[in-house]
Formats: structure tokens, C-alpha cells, sequence
């Protein structure tokens, strides 16, 4: 049978799901508090009756036989769950599989990121320790089969479930290499995979420490915790908290991250719907873990969980908030389960900050493809203060106390990167890297890239036909070192070396270090206040 064609005798479970859901927006699925009465329940069931009818309609006298279940999970729920809000939505059993994967931070599979490049799915990078990296599996690695099955043409979410399996069970891969002629076979144990929410940690200089947190799952917090234990806190003299480009996760895990830095019983985030007035969440420790100047990095893509912490560390003034604005996203979603496999991820809430913002960017007036892509500043900002009465702003993400933006790459470093020539890990693979490791050169892990490397760079971009100047090779000269070193690390040593080369280049994190004498004044000044309001007033003091 065809995989878009499905046994007609499933058809009708999804059908009613559908129509769950509908009366479930409509108000009427989940309890008293948001059940619908009198006309508005006509209203709800004759919706529910025109959808159905609509639904038959179709499956009886479309041109072609139709997909019901295609068409009920790509089409008829998210639309619905598009005229609420961006964030509400709907889990097919693929999607709530990975949905599960990705808040629980493991699975079983051999452990590597895969991208698509050219009709091939090739890996990005190997997890450190993993099944993958231990079979000795190398960024820029095309995955020609699975198990004897071609994997031309197949997407990277088929490639990926064809890798994923039960612990203990094997996957022979085989596998394209630059420079290898025939193709490399390797058979690999499928283990348990982390996702960690602490994907690197690290010193940036001595004394100052530095976590990329990189998700919320459900062990964030105690992967900080265990983080800050190696890093040895109580000898730190700084530290760095790295949100950049973390989309969020579990609400209780923002609450549990932010807790590592405040005092006990401080408010770290509430939230506030039609089901529940308001909902307060506190810090718990006895006392924070950390007890030094603390610098938050925070960009674009730093998003809901990511923001309430934070929102949080900055209404407290516990740290300062260096980069860019936030994403805007503060809509708490509540997932219901509809069926085994399948599920309901629906807006329920309004999160807010302690000093009561409301960071949620607005997505009633514009498109989707803006709302996620093209934010645009609110035009009057609400206007907050913090415990030392400093000045914050809600209604369009949290806004940096101090703004640090990425610097933007010369048009010679766009034209590089566009064409694929180094490896970003987040999106594919860079050509240069796989050429220069098909010479089989012995990397060593004080690997600089000299003439010899360079010469070789050069060779590469004509042979790729990549236009340039000896001007534009010698005015992004460090750039380019920087770039083939970092990607080379990483290829040959793994990510965790490659994050080190990456943190001594990277403008924003060395703009923090510099930035922690202002940090020390926010967080001694800040200590302060919360001293002079825990002590006795004259009037009350006993003699």
C-alpha cells in the first residue's frame, strides 16, 4: 500500500478526533470553567455538524480519493488553531513522538544531527560519547542506507526514524565520505540518547564561567546545577548564562533555572487565563547556588522559558541582560492528550514578569511569516521597574540592559557562508571542511590553519568557482583561520572543542566579560536594597 493512501477503517477515529477538537475550541470539552451554555452550545454543535458535513462532502465527491487523515491533520485542526494564536496546536503521532523526545531530552538511536543537503541526508554532527561518534562517524558523512535502504531522496525526518530503535538493537549504515572511493560500512548498537538542556559549559576566562543552555526539558535544571558543581561555583569570580537561541520548553523548568540564582521565595514568573486568575511561582532553594556578578546573553530566538528566566533575573536585578531583544513569547499552552498518540497543545494563559510585564509580542495585526520573522518593536512599550526602581519595558520581548547586537559578516564572509564553504552546525554542511579532511592531514588538537592550510583554501574556492580577490582573502584573514579551525575541531575532536574555539571569537560573550565590573555594581547594589528592606526600621527596632 501507498504511504498516502491509509486503511479506510481508521478514517473515522480521526474524524471524530477532529470534531473533539473543534468542540474543544468552541467550548465545550474541558470542564465547567469553559463550557459553553444556552445559545453559545447551539452555536458550538451546529459548527461541529457543518464541519463533519463539510468533511463528508468532500470524501464522497472530491476528484481524486482523498487522505481524510491528511486531510484532518494538515488541514482542518491547525486552521482551526491558527485563528487563536501562533503557538496553539496540533500533534500528529510522528510530531507527538518527537514532541515527547524533546521534552523528555533522550531517545534511542546513535546519537547524531542530520541535515538535509542535495537530495542527501548528511550528518551534521555526532553527539560526543554517542553510538554514532564511537563507530567513528564524521561531520560531512552522506547516509546512503539504512539497513540496505536507499536513502536518496527520503527526507531528513524518514532518514532520522530509519536510525532511531529499540536499546540494544543494531543499524548498519552506510556511509559517503570526501575522498573515499567506496563507501564506508559501518554496524552500530543503538543506545539511550541525551538531549541535554546544558548542551556546554565551560570557563570563558579564568574565573568567569559560562552555560549555553541550549533547551528546557525536563532535567534543565539539574543539568545547571550539576554544571556549576564541575565549574566549581564557589571559586567563580563571574558568570555567563547563554540563552541565545533557546526556543524554551517546560514551564517548571524555567522556574527551576531561575531559582539557581535567587533567594528563596522570590517571584520568579505568574501566570494568569480565563481557567485560573492568577498563578504565582516562587523560587524554592534555601539560597541560590551562585553568589557572584552574573551576565545573561539573550537574542532574536531566545524564547517563552528562556524569557521568564530571563524576565525574572532582570525585575530582580540579579543579572545583567546583554544582546539582543527576545523573541516576545509569553502564552502558556497546555497539552492535552486526545488520543494514544496524538495531542492538543492549547494557549490557556498569559505569563508574566515579576514586576508585572507582559512580554508577548503582538500577533493579532500582523501575518504569521512577520510574527515569526519580522518582529517589529511595540509602538508604546509598557513600562516597568524593577526592585532598584531601573526602568524595563514589556509588550515586545525582554528588552537588554545593555544592547549587543551580532556583528554582520563582510559581503566576501556572506558570500562564503551562503555557498556552504565552512560547517555551521546548525544548518548544514561546509564543503571546505570534507575537502580539506579527504587530504587525511594529521590534526592535532593545537590545530592552526598556516599557509599551507590557506593555500589549500584557495585551491578550493576555484575549483568550486568561487570568485575572489587576494585583497578579500587578506582582509577577513582572521575570520577565515577562525572559521576552518573551529569547523576542523569539531569534525576531528567533536562539538565540545569545537564550542571552545567558537567561545574565544565569539563578540557577544567576550562583550559580557567585559561587561562584569557593571554586572558586580547591579548585584552588590542589588544585595543592598534587599537588605535595607529585611532590616528593622528605627521605629520598630528594639533597644
Amino acid at each position: 500500500m501507498k504511504s498516502g493512501s491509509r486503511p479506510s477503517s481508521r478514517r473515522g477515529p480521526f474524524l471524530l478526533a477532529a470534531l473533539l477538537v473543534a468542540s474543544a475550541l468552541l467550548g465545550g470539552l474541558y470542564g465547567p470553567a469553559l463550557r459553553a451554555t444556552g445559545a453559545r452550545s447551539g452555536e458550538a454543535q451546529e459548527s461541529v455538524k457543518s464541519l463533519a458535513r463539510v468533511l463528508a462532502i468532500v470524501q464522497r465527491n472530491y476528484a481524486t480519493p482523498v487522505d481524510t487523515e491528511k486531510a484532518v491533520y494538515d488541514g482542518a485542526i491547525p486552521s482551526m488553531l491558527r485563528v487563536l494564536d501562533p503557538h496553539s496546536n496540533f500533534f500528529d503521532p510522528h510530531q507527538y513522538a518527537l514532541l515527547k523526545e524533546e521534552q523528555q531530552g533522550r531517545y534511542y538511536g546513535i546519537g547524531a544531527s542530520v541535515a538535509s543537503r542535495e537530495n542527501h541526508t548528511v550528518i551534521v554532527a555526532p553527539f560526543v560519547g554517542s553510538p554514532a561518534y564511537k563507530a567513528g562517524i564524521r561531520p560531512g558523512d552522506i547516509i546512503l542506507k539504512v539497513d540496505g535502504k536507499p536513502c536518496d531522496g527520503l527526507t531528513t525526518i524518514d532518514v532520522a526514524s530509519l536510525l532511531k530503535g529499540p536499546q540494544g538493537t543494531t543499524v548498519h549504515v552506510s556511509l559517503g565520505r570526501e575522498g573515499w572511493d567506496q563507501p564506508i560500512e559501518v554496524t552500530i548498537e543503538r543506545g539511550e540518547i541525551s538531549r541535554p538542556g546544558v548542551d556546554f559549559y565551560s570557563l570563558a576566562r579564568p574565573g568567569i564561567g559560562y552555560v549555553h543552555v541550549a533547551s528546557f526539558n525536563e532535567t534543565t535544571d539539574s543539568e545547571l546545577a550539576q554544571a556549576l558543581d564541575r565549574l566549581d561555583a564557589s571559586r567563580l569570580d563571574g558568570f555567563i548564562l547563554d540563552l541565545r537561541n533557546n526556543p524554551g520548553g517546560l514551564l517548571n523548568q524555567g522556574v527551576g533555572v531561575a531559582d539557581v540564582f535567587l533567594d528563596k521565595n522570590e517571584l520568579v514568573v505568574s501566570h494568569r487565563g480565563r481557567a485560573s486568575s492568577n498563578r504565582p511561582y516562587y523560587s524554592s532553594r534555601a539560597q541560590s547556588k551562585l553568589h557572584v556578578p552574573l551576565v545573561v546573553l539573550i537574542n532574536g530566538e531566545s524564547a517563552s522559558a528562556s524569557e521568564i528566566v530571563a524576565g525574572a533575573l532582570q525585575d530582580h536585578d540579579r543579572g545583567l541582560i546583554v544582546g539582543e531583544t527576545s523573541f516576545g513569547k509569553a502564552l502558556v499552552q497546555t497539552q492535552y492528550q486526545l488520543s494514544e498518540d496524538t495531542a492538543l497543545l492549547l494557549t490557556t494563559a498569559k505569563y508574566y514578569t515579576p514586576s508585572g510585564r507582559l512580554i508577548q509580542r503582538d500577533y493579532k495585526t500582523v501575518s504569521l511569516y512577520d510574527y515569526h520573522y519580522n518582529p517589529k518593536p511595540p509602538s508604546r512599550p509598557e513600562v516597568k521597574l524593577t526592585d532598584s526602581g531601573r526602568q524595563v519595558f514589556g509588550g515586545g520581548g525582554i528588552t537588554p540592559d545593555v544592547v549587543a547586537p551580532m556583528p554582520k559578516p563582510s559581503p566576501f564572509q556572506e558570500l562564503l557562508l551562503r555557498r556552504g564553504v565552512f560547517f555551521p552546525i546548525e544548518a548544514g554542511v561546509g564543503d571546505f571542511t570534507r575537502y580539506f579532511l579527504a587530504q587525511k592531514p594529521d590534526v592535532t588538537a593545537d590545530f592552526a590553519p598556516g599557509d599551507a592550510v590557506l593555500d589549500l583554501f584557495r585551491r578550493y574556492l576555484a575549483k568550486e568557482h568561487i570568485r575572489y580577490t587576494e585583497p578579500q582573502i587578506q582582509e577577513n584573514l582572521s575570520w577565515i583561520q577562525w572559521k576552518i579551525k573551529r569547523e576542523v575541531i569539531t569534525s576531528v575532536f567533536g562539538l565540545d572543542e569545537g564550542y571552545k574555539i567558537e567561545l574565544q571569537q565569539d563578540p557577544q560573550v567576550q562583550k559580557a566579560i567585559e561587561l562584569m565590573p557593571q554586572a558586580r555594581a547591579l548585584y552588590e547594589n542589588a544585595r543592598r536594597i534587599t537588605a535595607e528592606h529585611r532590616s528593622p526600621s528605627p521605629q520598630t527596632a528594639r533597644p
